[in-house]
């Protein structure tokens, strides 16, 4: 449990109570701190637990957290997120190529246990006199371009791979 003590102050003339504000927090007046915040995202974005999941992990170890909170914790930090989304989006719209990829999924449709087609959409971007030099090298100049393997102990070192080997259009 973590503890917040605040000092508090009382006017001796006009006996106004006066106290100092709590920390910041993610979500205003919740229980939820930051760490279980960050948990709770991370286990549902990268490590793919869905919400139902997380429910009986957590009550597995002695907390009762219902999924409707769990949503809301999900939903209350997406508000917060926003605005790195938003400098996120102008960041990479503002790079003069922009690499997309659509991947298909099987979604399990709750309670029927069903799949339907979903789809992820990942975006990565790349300087425009990287893709030039990619698009008018030759193999083997990129192929030169990796280091020989260290035979100092016997153990190769990382490649130093300046552009792809294979022109992919």
């Amino acid at each position: 449990m973590k503890r917040h003590i605040r000092g508090k102050w009382v006017c001796a003339q006009c006996q106004t109570l006066t106290q100092a504000p709590l920390p910041a927090q993610i979500i205003d007046k919740g229980i939820a701190t930051a760490g279980l915040l960050a948990q709770v995202m991370v286990a549902k974005f990268s490590d793919h637990l869905p919400l139902y999941r997380q429910e009986a992990i957590f009550e597995r170890a002695g907390y009762a957290i219902a999924r409707s909170t769990l949503g809301a914790w999900v939903g209350a930090c997406g508000v917060q997120l926003q605005p790195l989304v938003d400098a996120l989006k102008q960041a990479m719209l503002s790079q003069p190529v922009l690499h997309a990829d659509e991947t298909p999924v099987a979604m399990l449709k709750p309670g029927n246990g069903k799949t339907y087609r979903a789809y992820l959409w990942s975006y990565a971007s790349a300087l425009l006199s990287q893709s030039r030099r990619w698009s008018t090298t030759s193999p083997s100049r990129a192929q030169a371009s990796m280091r020989k393997p260290s035979s100092a102990h016997g153990v190769a070192s990382s490649c130093a791979m300046t552009m792809p080997a294979t022109r992919r259009c």
